[in-house]
Order: C-alpha cells, then sequence, then structure tokens
C-alpha cells in the first residue's frame, strides 16, 4: 500500500502535476489503422491489478464477477502482518491469507505475493529501523513454509516479491525501513528461501517509492555478482502525467543498461494518479488509465498492477500491533479522512468510472494491430480477436480540449457491422449501457473506410467491428 501525500514534495521528480501534451486546440487528428498489419499478442492482461494492504478481509470478495470480467493475468497482494500467520514460535497459519488468494484465483488472475509482513514473535520490538535478525534461520524457515504451503495448493503462484517500499518504511504502509546494505541481506536470504520451497518460483523487487532510491542498484550489483537471483524489479510512482510514469520505465530500462548479465522483466506494481492533489474532472482518472497503458506498451513494460480493486477504512488498532502510534495514526488518517480516488469501487463498493476504462480495455483480445495518430493527444489500440472474431477499436483524447478526429480504417476484409460506443465518466448513473453509452449498429463496406467523431476533452471512444 503507498501513501502518497509526501512525494509532492519529496519526490517531485516524479510525481508531477498535470502536464500539457501540446498544442491541441483546433489541431484536427488523424489515425491510421491498417487492419491486415498484425504486430504480435497485445496481452492487455499483463496491465493488471493489486489489492492495498489494508485488511485481512477478502476486500473484493463481492465483486468476484466484475473483476472476472476485466481478465487481469495477475492481482498484486501484500501478505502483511494482520494476516498473523507466526502467531507462535514453530506454529504457522495460513488460513486468513488462504482466503484472499481463495478470492484472487475467483477471479481468473494469479497472485502476485508481497512478503512485507514482520511477526513480533521474530521482531518484538516495534521499530521499523529493525529489519533483520541476527539468526535469519527462523525467518527462512518461515518462508520456506509459506512457499511450500501454496506449491502443495496448486494456486499457479509464480512471482514472489520482497518487500514493499522499503525505502519510506510506515509511510508506504509496511513495517520495515531499510537502506542499501540491509535490504540486500534481508533480499537474500528471503529470495534463498522461496527457491528452497519452490524452484520454479520467480523472485524480485524491491518495490520501491521512489524508483531512483540507492536500494535499486544495490540490489542489481548483488545480482550481477551472482550472490542473489533476481527475476523482476519493481517499483512505483503516482502521478498524473503519463508521461513521468513513462520515464520511470525509462530509467529502469537505462539503469539495466549497466548490468549487462541480468536478464529481467520489468514490473510496475503500483501507479495512479497524483493522489493527494487528484485531478477532479471526472472524465481525467478514465481516460489517463488508458493513456498510461498505452504509454506502458510502448515502453514494453512487462506488468503492471493498478493501485487498486476497493478503498477501504483501516482499523487504527490493528496496524498498532505492529506499527509505531505514528504509523498507525497515519494509516488512519489516510485511509479514514483523505478523499480517495484510488479504486475501480468506492468505499461504498459502488463501481467508480475508472472500472469502465479497464472493461474496455479488458476487450483489445488478440493481435495487436498498426494504429498510428499524428496528433499528440490521440492515441489508441487495435486488436483482431480470433476467438470472438472481430475488431477492437479503442481511441481517446489526453487533453482538456475537444480535438475533431478522422480515423482511417485499411484492408477491412469484408462488410462488417460496426457499433460505436463512448465511454461517459460524467453520467450520473453507474448503470453498464449509460457508463458505455451505445449506438446503433451500422455497416462499413470492405477495403477503406473513414470514421469522422469529437473527441472531447479526456473522450474514450470504442469502435467493435464484427
Amino acid at each position: 500500500m503507498a501513501t502518497r501525500w509526501m512525494f509532492t514534495a519529496w519526490f517531485g521528480a516524479l510525481v508531477l502535476a498535470i502536464v500539457p501534451v501540446g498544442p491541441v486546440a483546433g489541431q484536427k487528428a488523424e489515425v491510421m489503422i491498417d487492419l491486415a498489419d498484425r504486430l504480435g499478442p497485445l496481452e492487455i492482461g499483463r496491465i493488471a491489478l493489486g489489492q492495498g494492504g489494508l485488511s485481512e478481509q477478502p476486500m473484493f470478495e463481492s465483486r468476484i464477477p466484475e473483476l472476472r470480467a476485466l481478465r487481469p493475468k495477475m492481482i498484486r497482494l501484500f501478505i502483511q502482518e494482520y494476516f498473523n500467520l507466526l502467531p507462535e514460535p514453530g506454529k504457522y497459519d495460513f488460513a486468513k491469507l488462504d482466503r484472499v488468494v481463495d478470492v484472487i484465483r475467483a477471479t481468473g488472475a494469479t497472485p502476485l505475493m508481497c512478503i512485507c509482513f514482520k511477526p513480533p514473535v521474530l521482531f518484538p520490538e516495534i521499530n521499523q529501523d529493525i529489519v533483520e535478525r541476527n539468526d535469519y534461520a527462523a525467518w527462512e524457515e518461515l518462508i520456506r513454509q509459506l512457499v511450500s504451503h501454496y506449491r502443495k495448493r496448486g494456486d499457479g503462484i509464480r512471482y514472489w516479491e520482497v518487500m514493499n517500499e522499503p525505502d519510506i518504511g510506515e509511510w508506504g504502509g509496511c513495517p520495515y525501513r531499510f537502506q542499501p546494505d540491509s535490504y540486500c541481506r534481508f533480499y537474500q536470504h528471503t529470495a534463498k528461501a522461496i527457491l528452497e520451497a519452490d524452484p520454479e518460483a520467480k523472485v524480485g523487487g524491491p518495490a520501491l517509492a521512489n524508483v531512483r532510491s540507492p536500494i535499486l542498484p544495490a540490489l542489481l550489483r548483488l545480482a550481477q555478482a551472482g550472490e542473489a537471483p533476481l527475476h523482476f524489479v519493481s517499483w512505483h510512482v503516482y502521478s498524473s502525467d503519463p508521461g513521468a510514469i513513462r520515464r520511470t520505465i525509462d530509467y529502469v530500462r537505462e539503469l539495466l543498461g549497466q548490468f549487462p548479465g541480468l536478464q529481467v522483466e520489468l514490473v510496475l506494481d503500483e501507479w495512479n494518479m497524483d493522489l493527494f492533489n487528484p485531478p477532479l474532472d471526472a472524465r481525467f482518472q478514465p481516460c489517463f488509465i488508458v493513456e498510461v497503458a498505452w504509454q506502458m506498451k510502448e515502453a514494453r513494460l512487462d506488468w503492471s498492477c493498478y493501485f487498486h480493486i476497493r478503498d477501504w477504512h483501516v482499523e487504527q488498532e490493528t496496524f498498532r500491533r505492529f506499527m509505531s502510534p505514528e504509523g498507525a495514526a497515519f494509516m488512519a488518517r489516510w485511509w479514514n479522512r483523505m478523499p480517495q480516488f484510488d479504486g475501480l469501487f468506492d468505499y461504498q463498493n459502488r463501481v467508480r468510472p475508472a472500472y469502465f476504462a479497464f472493461k474496455l480495455l479488458s476487450r483489445l483480445q488478440g493481435e495487436r494491430l498498426r494504429l498510428e495518430s499524428n496528433h499528440p493527444a490521440v492515441h489508441g489500440f487495435a486488436t483482431h480477436d480470433p476467438e470472438m472474431r472481430m475488431y477492437n477499436l479503442l481511441v481517446w483524447n489526453f487533453s482538456d480540449a475537444t480535438v475533431p478526429a478522422i480515423i482511417r480504417l485499411k484492408n477491412l476484409p469484408a462488410k462488417l457491422r460496426a457499433r460505436h460506443i463512448t465511454l461517459d465518466a460524467a453520467a450520473p448513473c453507474d448503470d453498464e449501457n449509460v457508463r458505455l453509452r451505445p449506438e446503433p449498429f451500422f455497416q462499413i463496406d470492405p477495403g477503406s473506410a473513414e470514421l469522422n467523431v469529437e473527441l472531447g476533452p479526456y473522450a474514450v471512444h470504442y469502435w467493435s467491428l464484427e
């Protein structure tokens, strides 16, 4: 769980105000889509989801059908201390955690397991800066028991992440604050135990709050020297500028270039708008989501996890059991008093417009088609879905100005029936047919065709061709 108010001041290079994309008023957009030019699988399900470390309750259990409809391949799960995995020395209890894992599996996703719990049995003093034991044996055995448990259950879990935001400790919602050397030692022992229990697992981290923390290059040096396995690197960013999010990917890829022996996946497993000062235009967030998805695909990111699925009030007393009074109070202030814009579902479990952005993204199954735009604010995806036997087009305008657009379709293989849908984030109703407002079907002849559309501010439009 990443609580983000301090980042505007601390990490201004990453968390920026909305940055204009360039002159857009009056500039017409031309979008070209070639239905015969296939670029390979889009794998949109890798732009996946996560849930904050807020409660041992299965927070989105009542929304399993809605989440299955989004078709995420992964859901990141915090293994936080409230699961009480080690209630006493040598005794392991995975029952509470099993419930949440079962809910994730029911959505069709597999969990990314983020290890960020701190058993009082092993760490009797509450202090975020006490991050290691003199004797790692009990910790390693706990990790072996945990990983073995889920391997035996057959849950298909492959990704194990060592820690959450270790660079900021309690301000990131977890009771550990590391330095580069202590994190590397902790990672070595934890990764060793994971792979002893499941040699097919993928281990990684450090899930940084600040991607430029010195913890990441220290971990890369450790792996390059052959002193620890590393299958993926992970980090977080909260910014209302999709370009700033893209630049974190570019930075990590550039940093990895200094370690040519490493072959690792890139996992941006928390992202959203600047949640301390979010844009209040209801149209912004859904368009922001699809624009960030496009930036991620253009940057060849392997995985991402949107933060998060459902907003949830925390119990301050729960966090007092493993956090300082200041840390527990911060958790309660952030989640119980701050206006929240994180979840696809709000505190009352109502669906937000952001959900429908992921709903449209989920329709982009199959092979990606070439789509080119001459406009800096207008981007899109196009796919051919052989199972559904249809084409899918998603085009948007990430700007606060109306942009007239002409969409040119090439190599239409046959006479196709088309339907146009507009995502209406400002409508006063959450009915899906209101949020995803349909227009009547129309016919498109073989060969070439043009679609003319006015893309309003932060507009998201979808066409199906079948």
